[in-house]
């Protein structure tokens, strides 16, 4: 029996594998360059820009990633002048950058905001300008502040993938669904789940490398 569910899962999951690994591998190649732009956006000393970035964030961090993506598939084409039919790719990808971009852009706020000023007035007393001041100084010890929190997202990242279900993508969690239902076992479930925590055992196993470079900002 369990030679035949094998058989039968590890085609699938291997073509489910890809999609998880795409959706990943895209959010967060995406994701965290936009987050780095949308946390300065955020505390801009504009007003107007500051609150359309607050409003975005809240939105996106205060519903559920399965409902962003049932509206940009679903329901956004029927969006009164500016709809339009989102292919399931693109909503996948457009709900998933969306979405963590704003997690990112609140942990990557509160490690800019974490920074001592005088480092920023140093600086533009040496005759740094702002943006290579925020490159070169700043941003490094930013990253080194918030690669947990950083690390914690994206391992919720790889969990979520799951979710493409909904709009009928094919990752790994579908091919278990598909054989359990097959051959009625349970069995499917815990393959898929090894799978998983082999990926974020990677995953953590990569985190901790790059803390370790960073270790020199201590």
């Amino acid at each position: 029996m369990e030679a035949k569910v094998l058989r039968m899962l590890v085609p699938m999951a291997l073509e489910g594998l890809k999609v998880t690994l795409g959706v990943f591998a895209v959010t967060l190649i995406m994701s965290l360059p936009l987050a780095i732009v949308v946390a300065k956006l955020r505390m801009s000393k504009n007003r107007i820009i500051s609150k359309i970035t607050g409003t975005y964030i809240y939105i996106m961090r205060g519903t559920p990633l399965l409902l962003q993506l049932m509206f940009i598939f679903f329901g956004f084409y029927r969006v009164p002048y500016i709809g339009y039919p989102f292919s399931r790719e693109q909503a996948i990808v457009i709900a998933f950058v969306l979405n963590y971009t704003a997690y990112f852009a609140e942990i990557f706020r509160g490690g800019i905001n974490s920074i001592d000023v005088g480092q920023h007035e140093a600086a533009l007393v040496l005759g740094l300008s702002k943006t290579r001041t925020f490159m070169r100084i700043i941003l490094p010890q930013v990253i080194k502040n918030v690669l947990p929190s950083i690390g914690n997202e994206v391992i919720t990242l790889v969990k979520d993938t799951s979710l493409v279900y909904i709009l009928g993508s094919s990752d790994i969690l579908k091919a278990a669904r598909s054989v359990s239902n097959v051959y009625a076992a349970f069995s499917p479930y815990i393959y898929i789940g090894m799978v998983y925590m082999v990926i974020i055992a990677i995953l953590t196993r990569i985190l901790d490398k790059i803390e370790s470079r960073y270790d020199y900002y201590r």
